[in-house]
C-alpha cells in the first residue's frame, strides 16, 4: 500500500494572513489596562465629587457658625480647584467662593459675593487672600446707617448715577444753613470720599448771598466717610460703584482670618 501524499494548501489570494498569537494577547492587554485605568479615573472623579460635596456643606456651615449676631442669612458655598482631596491633604484650598444673596446686617439686607485665596483646611488660620463685592440698595444703606448709630447726614443719602445725594449743614455769620449736595464717592482704603459736585443751599430770605457758600462748599476737598466702622477690621474699600437706587462695594484683605472675633470686630477710621 502506498503512503498518501500530503498536499499543502495554499491560501486563498487576497485573503490577510492570520494575526501571530502573541500579538493578539498583546492588543488584548492594551485594552484591559485602557479599561482599568477608565474605570480608576472615573471612580477618583466620582470620589472627589463626593468629597467636594461633603466639604461644601462643612465650610458652609462653620461660616455660618462663625457669622455675628447682627448679621443672618444662608451661605451658600462652592469649592475650586481641581481635585478637593488633593488640596485638603495639602493643608489649603486654592479657591472658596461664597454666596449670600439675602444677608441682613443690622436689620438691612445686603448681598455679598466673597472670594477666599490659600484657604487653610483649619480655620482658625488666616486665609491667603480675601476679595468681596457688596451690594446693597438705597433704603437699606440708610438703615444701616441709622442703626450703626454713628453720625449721620442731616436727611436720607441718595443714590444716583454714579453719585451720592446727602444732606447737610454749614456755620456762615452765625447762620446755620442747610445744604444739600451730589457728591462722586471713591474709595481709599478705610474711608470713601465724596467730592461734590452740585450743592444747592436753603434759602435764607436773601438777607446773604449764598453764591459765595456754593462756591466755598464746591471747593472744599473731599468729604472723608469712615467706612471702616460698618466693617470686619482689617478689611478695606478697593473700589465703590454707584448707580441709581443701589451702591456696591469692593472690598480686599490680606491674611484674613475667619473667625467669630474677626468678623464681631470693626475697624475705625483713627
Amino acid at each position: 500500500m502506498s503512503e498518501a501524499a500530503t498536499v499543502p494548501i495554499e491560501p486563498t489570494p487576497g485573503a490577510p494572513a492570520p494575526k501571530p498569537k502573541s500579538k493578539r494577547r498583546g492588543l488584548r492587554a492594551l485594552v484591559i489596562v485602557l479599561v482599568v485605568v477608565v474605570v480608576l479615573g472615573v471612580a477618583a472623579v466620582v470620589a472627589d465629587g463626593i468629597a467636594r460635596g461633603i466639604a461644601q456643606q462643612q465650610v458652609a456651615a462653620k461660616i455660618q457658625e462663625r457669622l455675628p449676631e447682627s448679621v443672618q442669612g444662608d451661605v451658600d458655598v462652592r469649592i475650586g480647584g481641581f481635585s478637593v482631596i488633593a488640596q485638603y491633604l495639602s493643608g489649603r484650598m486654592d479657591e472658596v467662593e461664597l454666596t449670600a444673596p439675602a444677608l441682613e446686617v443690622r436689620g438691612a439686607p445686603v448681598a455679598v459675593d466673597l472670594t477666599l485665596h490659600g484657604v487653610p483646611v483649619d480655620l482658625e488660620q488666616p486665609v491667603g487672600r480675601l476679595s468681596a463685592k457688596v451690594s446693597i440698595d438705597e433704603d437699606a444703606l440708610n438703615t444701616l446707617i441709622a442703626e450703626s448709630g454713628a453720625a449721620a447726614p442731616v436727611g436720607a443719602v441718595e443714590l444716583g448715577d454714579g453719585t451720592v445725594g446727602y444732606a447737610g449743614q454749614a456755620e456762615v455769620l452765625g447762620f446755620t444753613v442747610d445744604y444739600t449736595a451730589s457728591a462722586r464717592p471713591e474709595a481709599a482704603g478705610d474711608e470713601v470720599l465724596l467730592t461734590p459736585v452740585d450743592v444747592t443751599v436753603g434759602a435764607l430770605g436773601g438777607s446773604i448771598d449764598v453764591s459765595g457758600i456754593v462756591e466755598r462748599l464746591l471747593g472744599e476737598d473731599p468729604v472723608a466717610v469712615c467706612v471702616a466702622q460698618y466693617l470686619p477690621e482689617g478689611l478695606r474699600v478697593e473700589r465703590v460703584d454707584v448707580a441709581p437706587g443701589t451702591a456696591t462695594a469692593w472690598l480686599g484683605a490680606e491674611r484674613f482670618v475667619l473667625d467669630g472675633a474677626s468678623l464681631s470686630t470693626t475697624g475705625s477710621c483713627d
